[in-house]
């Protein structure tokens, strides 16, 4: 009787242990401040997983031209927000996440009190204008919840937000008759003098706002509509215009500025006044529409139709918390805990939604389109993205990709182009950076299985994309098996990229039985070899006439023929074909002293010089972490006999370029792929070659993770012994049998099961 009440004891303690285990909070482990400073180029505002509205600070408006010259602080605001910084100028509803450019930050609110101020003043003298101090000991930032206190007026600024609608709550700590709440449409990141086009706002009544903006800036023809709606009623409203709008006929005989229920102008700032009291809340729903103020409207009622901010703040980080539980990992310190589940709330921010709760968004033509049976998503950066966060998605988001691919088919048909998304958002192609990466995308979900859409339509826009003659030199490379440098210029780059994507795309071809483009794009994919120099070692430009440019140093990255790399980078670039690369390039023995000396060489200060968009921070040697072509180099010793060189090489990054800290990404996290190589790293395996099934063998991080699969099925990393100092695996083990070889399939972790690596403090050779 006693050992049967024991037993049921202990069963009933081991559930509710596993009971609590589930229901861990994760959402702490989460500090969005990681990265806003330097060159991070992430936000600490509030935003739910892969949501429209992404509220945030800004802490300073820098116009793009300055005295007729480009300002190169432009740089440093791509996402409006920077940890240095001393002032904020107001809260705007859209931003990019570590991205290299900028674009966005629109619908700026500020709240402010006593003399009405429509200017942002300057971060010198934030007294000549609305802008406030704020401290950071004054300052919250987590999962969908950000938290300020504006010492300039006494006024603690909370925000959260659903995936269409951003919510603010701002205290007044005294009364006062002269609250104001600033609604500045000329804010905006990247603005420079003409990209506000042109701007509507519409007072409904007094408590709802509607309007657009459209604007002309990274994107070029970009239309945001909103609905804007108080918690209490405004006594008194107006707006200034500026850059000379000028109002003709009935205009002229109303007193426009003040009580005028229509505004419209280029440049429009637009005020509203309240009476509050001493720990007042005065609370604002702002929804946001591709399509219309009347959807944003819906959006709006749909996603909030109450005021109660903590259930809105609640509700926002239990979706977090949901998402972050797909990987339930323990690591080594809590350093380590904070830095795994940021980086799976930064992989987890982008893309984003673009349409309204009925399904209706804003396609690549301006017309108005409804996704039917997914998820219209935009914000694609993909030639940072594809190589780990759309493989980590294919894992533990495979719906979600499966609708970001019928995003980009979407795009493609309304391309009068016919091409696929290179660098995309908001219903525009912004042709950023080089590639055609949308087909590595495409072909590994189709490889990998998770293809629940038109693969065959899939492969044809991903053909016609690559056939496309008269894109970025691709009619040289189609002609010429490579780009001529004096025809197009990082010529080097396009050509191996090309020829990665051409392999990626007869991969796809492979698994839908097409024998014919199969045929076609594998001989394409061996066109890398065309930019290789045997005389000097390294890829190298070549021209028009067929010779290799004179002129060439393998460090220097301005017009060498490579685009955000160097010789030495991309001399490393063909993970189609590791092997042959290694063969090309003198055999396993000269290869691997060729990577030893990328992350142990001294580079000349020139190459800092002549760099902007890096910094000493982000860099090991020669190796670049925060640019991506050298993210899969720390793994390519698999391929020269020395597994254990890679095993102490990415736990030596982990710890170099990741650190809890503002200033804690060594690079821009673009759009999630640098914090999709931590995972990934952390986990013990990489993709280093998407549209291949393969998965390369590192060494992980963790101690024990389990990645619950949308199958239904859990999948288990487990690293008994594993420290600073055990990073060596010694064997490798998946469901009990030896792992023989230096990777595992895409099909071994959507099986289920459990992939134990057994560490040591020496390598085992």
């Amino acid at each position: 009787m006693g050992v049967r009440f024991a037993y049921h004891l202990s069963l009933f303690t081991f559930i509710a242990l596993y009971a609590n285990a589930q229901e861990k909070n994760l959402v702490p482990y989460v500090k969005p401040i990681i990265g806003t400073e330097k060159m991070g180029h992430t936000y600490p505002g509030a935003t739910v997983p892969f949501g429209m509205v992404q509220l945030s600070p800004e802490t300073d408006t820098i116009p793009y031209e300055e005295n007729g010259h480009y300002n190169p602080d432009v740089y440093k605001y791509c996402a409006g927000y920077q940890y240095a910084d001393k002032t904020i100028t107001g809260f705007s509803h859209t931003h990019l996440s570590g991205t290299g450019h900028s674009d966005l930050g629109d619908f700026l609110i500020m709240p402010t009190t006593g003399k009405l101020m429509l200017n942002p003043g300057t971060a010198a003298h934030p007294e000549s204008g609305y802008r406030s101090t704020f401290s950071h000991d004054n300052e919250v930032a987590e999962a969908d919840y950000y938290k300020v206190k504006l010492d300039k007026y006494n006024i603690t600024a909370e925000l959260t937000a659903s995936n269409r609608v951003g919510f603010h709550q701002y205290t007044f700590a005294e009364a006062t008759d002269q609250a104001h709440i600033v609604l500045d449409l000329m804010a905006g990141i990247y603005n420079y003098g003409n990209k506000d086009v042109w701007t509507f706002v519409r007072v409904e009544n007094d408590t709802l706002i509607t309007g657009y903006r459209q604007t002309n800036g990274w994107a070029r023809t970009r239309v945001e509509y909103f609905a804007m709606s108080f918690s209490k009623p405004f006594y008194q409203y107006g707006h200034q215009t500026y850059a000379n709008d000028v109002y003709r006929g009935f205009w002229r005989k109303f007193d426009i500025n003040h009580n005028f229920p229509e505004m419209a102008g280029r440049q429009v700032r637009a005020w509203f006044d309240f009476k509050a009291t001493a720990g007042e809340k005065i609370k604002i729903k702002f929804a946001l529409s591709p399509v219309s103020t009347e959807g944003a409207l819906k959006n709006l009622r749909s996603e909030i139709p109450g005021w109660d901010f903590e259930k809105v703040k609640a509700d926002g980080q239990a979706q977090w918390n949901k998402e972050l539980h797909k990987i339930n990992a323990q690591l080594n310190s809590e350093d380590e805990m904070v830095n795994f589940y940021t980086a799976m709330y930064h992989a987890f921010i982008s893309p984003t939604t673009y349409m309204d709760v009925d399904g209706g968004y804003r396609g690549l033509d301006q017309n108005n389109h409804k996704a039917e049976g997914f998820t219209n998503y935009t914000t694609f950066s993909l030639w940072d993205t594809y190589r780990a966060l759309h493989p980590l998605f294919n894992i533990i988001q495979p719906k979600r990709n499966a609708d970001m691919i019928q995003s980009m088919v979407a795009h493609y048909d309304q391309s009068v182009q016919h091409m696929l998304p290179v660098w995309s958002h908001y219903a525009n192609e912004n042709w950023c950076m080089i590639g055609y990466h949308s087909v590595s995308v495409i072909a590994d979900a189709v490889v990998k299985g998770n293809a629940p859409f038109d693969a065959g339509k899939a492969l044809e826009a991903c053909v016609t994309t690559a056939r496309h003659r008269s894109y970025d030199g691709l009619g040289y490379y189609i002609d010429k098996g490579y780009v001529p440098e004096d025809k197009s210029g990082a010529s080097v780059s396009k050509t191996l990229e090309y020829a990665y994507d051409d392999w990626c795309i007869a991969q796809m071809a492979k698994k839908l039985n097409r024998q014919d483009i199969y045929d076609e794009f594998i001989k394409r994919s061996k066109n890398y070899s065309n930019v290789y120099d045997a005389a000097s070692g390294y890829m190298r430009p070549r021209l028009d006439n067929g010779t290799f440019r004179k002129e060439f140093d393998p460090l220097k990255t301005d017009n060498q023929g490579f685009i955000e790399g160097n010789a030495w980078n991309y001399s490393l670039y063909v993970p189609q074909y590791p092997a042959e690369m290694i063969e090309l390039r003198g055999g396993k023995k000269s290869f691997s002293k060729h990577l030893d000396s990328l992350f142990t060489m001294h580079l000349p200060d020139e190459f800092f010089a002549e760099t902007e968009d890096i910094t000493r921070d982000g860099i090991i040697g020669n190796y670049v972490h925060g640019n991506e072509p050298s993210h899969h180099a720390a793994y390519l010793y698999n391929w020269t006999g020395e597994p254990w060189k890679t095993q102490e090489r990415v736990r030596m990054i982990l710890k170099k370029m990741y650190r809890p800290s503002s200033d804690g990404l060594g690079g821009n996290d673009d759009c999630g792929q640098m914090s999709a190589w931590y995972i990934f790293t952390s986990l013990g395996f990489y993709p280093v070659c998407p549209g291949s099934d393969q998965y390369i063998l590192g060494s992980p991080a963790v101690k024990e993770a389990t990645l619950t699969l949308e199958n239904g099925k859990t999948f288990t990393i487990e690293a008994p012994g594993q420290s600073d100092k055990n990073v060596y695996v010694q064997k490798v083990t998946l469901n009990g049998q030896p792992v023989t070889t230096n990777s595992i399939t895409h099909a071994d972790i959507m099986n289920g099961g459990k992939l134990v690596f057994y560490m040591g403090a020496k390598p085992k050779k």
